[in-house]
């Protein structure tokens, strides 16, 4: 009310002010009788409720959910499958095989008895891995398996049996591989392949060591005990899995007093092969021996005939072996003459480069295949230890020839392949020098004691 009285005393004030012509009275009087209603209108309006005393009201309704099936229908695939997987055991037969893998379907046994390719799951070695994938029923989807031995270098292959619109197919795809570098060493105890045996060592590893170190040492009579060898070499795997072991990247051999070292080069666009690690081959004219494993049993002396009984010029080394044992050419060459020759029996004789030949006697059989002007290369299958011609029992005779004039092969002094030069040396240098670091974590511990005191 104080402030309407106010408001009429301005009014009063500002008729006043404004003067006393009735126009003015009029618009004066109705200004100030809009003032007083809104002035009233605000004084008469209720104030807005407290939130807090408002009347609250709890509405329940039921709602319909969804059965536990319901949900689960909802989320899962309307077909589902099921991958399995198996190994092959002895003594598998595809029926047993294709039950452990939940496989239930006549319709893939058929095919996979009747297709050449398919077939080829039932050629597996023991140990093999098969994957298959099959729906709900039991129906196969796929199957899948590598095709290869583990110490086959051929290029693996997965054989894949796939259903399609018409029914079943069979392939062979090339497997996608990965390649690991894999170091190891060992201590000869009593023969080479024990140790790489008790070192974990593929055969096929043990194997490329001896063929590499073959011109320098005779595996059968020069190994030592407490000899020690390190080697880096590639493995293959497939989805985690070992498939096969690859090439040699590098190898120390420490035969006696000598160290003998190798390591594996490549230039793009040209054949690599084995080098020392200051850039000179290691692939020697001729093998120090025509047979991996073997035994000196005659020298090349005077000695007195096993038949004859007299003592007359042995103009070769004889090599003890089992019948059968593969005999290797000793380098590069021609055959000059595969056949039987009196005393020698069955025999290979090959002309080399230059003035050079070899001779292998008393064979028990011949290469396939194996004939006059035949070339072959260092390493190459020629034969086969026998007891041929004048022998008391199965050995190789084996002559090299100067000039057509027999020298001992176990002293002659064979030459090298031309070394690295220039900026392939360069090259090599680089690849050389990862591998010694490598040779160097592999030291033993008293080794590494000596490297470190130095």
């Amino acid at each position: 009310m104080v402030a309407i009285d106010k408001l009429l005393s301005l009014g009063a004030r500002s008729v006043r002010f404004v003067g006393s012509t009735r126009k003015h009275r009029i618009i004066s009087a109705s200004a100030l009788f809009m003032a007083l209603c809104a002035f009233g209108a605000a004084g008469v309006a209720p104030m807005a409720p407290d939130a807090s005393d408002l009347p609250v009201q709890s509405i329940v309704e039921e709602l319909a959910l969804p059965t536990l099936a319901e949900q689960i229908a909802r989320v899962t695939p309307s077909t589902q499958t099921f991958i399995n997987e198996e190994r092959v055991r002895s003594g598998d037969t595809l029926a047993a095989l294709m039950q452990r893998l939940g496989i239930a379907d006549d319709e893939a046994a058929a095919f996979i008895k009747s297709d050449p390719i398919a077939r080829g799951i039932m050629q597996l070695k023991v140990g093999k891995r098969i994957q298959a994938q099959t729906n709900t029923e039991g129906r196969l989807v796929w199957m899948s398996a590598a095709d290869n031995d583990i110490r086959d270098s051929s290029p693996v292959r997965n054989l894949v049996i796939r259903r399609d619109g018409t029914g079943f197919k069979a392939s062979l795809a090339a497997a996608a591989l990965e390649k690991r570098v894999e170091m190891r060493s060992g201590e000869i105890r009593s023969s080479l392949f024990a140790a790489t045996d008790v070192a974990q060592i593929p055969d096929a590893v043990a194997s490329q060591i001896v063929d590499m170190f073959s011109t320098s040492i005779d595996f059968a009579t020069d190994l030592r005990r407490g000899d020690r060898f390190n080697v880096v070499y590639e493995t293959f795997w497939q989805d985690g899995e070992y498939v096969r072991p690859g090439r040699i990247l590098a190898a120390e051999f420490r035969n006696g007093n000598s160290t003998y070292e190798t390591v594996w080069f490549e230039e793009p666009g040209k054949s690599g092969g084995y080098f020392g690690f200051d850039g000179r081959s290691l692939k020697k004219a001729f093998l120090k021996s025509p047979l991996e494993f073997s035994r000196v049993s005659s020298g090349f002396s005077m000695r007195m005939h096993p038949i004859s009984g007299k003592w007359r010029a042995h103009k070769g080394v004889d090599f003890a072996a089992a019948t059968g044992t593969p005999i290797r050419a000793s380098g590069d060459g021609v055959v000059d003459f595969a056949g039987s020759q009196n005393g020698y029996g069955n025999v290979v004789v090959i002309k080399h480069w230059s003035n050079y030949s070899t001779a292998y006697a008393h064979m028990s059989r011949f290469a396939s295949n194996l004939r006059p002007g035949q070339k072959v290369n260092q390493g190459d299958v020629i034969g086969y230890v026998g007891t041929t011609g004048w022998s008391t029992g199965p050995h190789l005779h084996y002559e090299f020839r100067v000039n057509n004039e027999p020298r001992d092969p176990l002293t002659v002094d064979m030459p090298n392949v031309q070394p690295l030069a220039g900026a392939e040396l360069q090259r090599f240098r680089k690849v050389a020098g990862d591998m010694t670091h490598r040779f160097a974590l592999m030291l033993p511990q008293e080794d590494t004691a000596k490297v470190a005191s130095n």
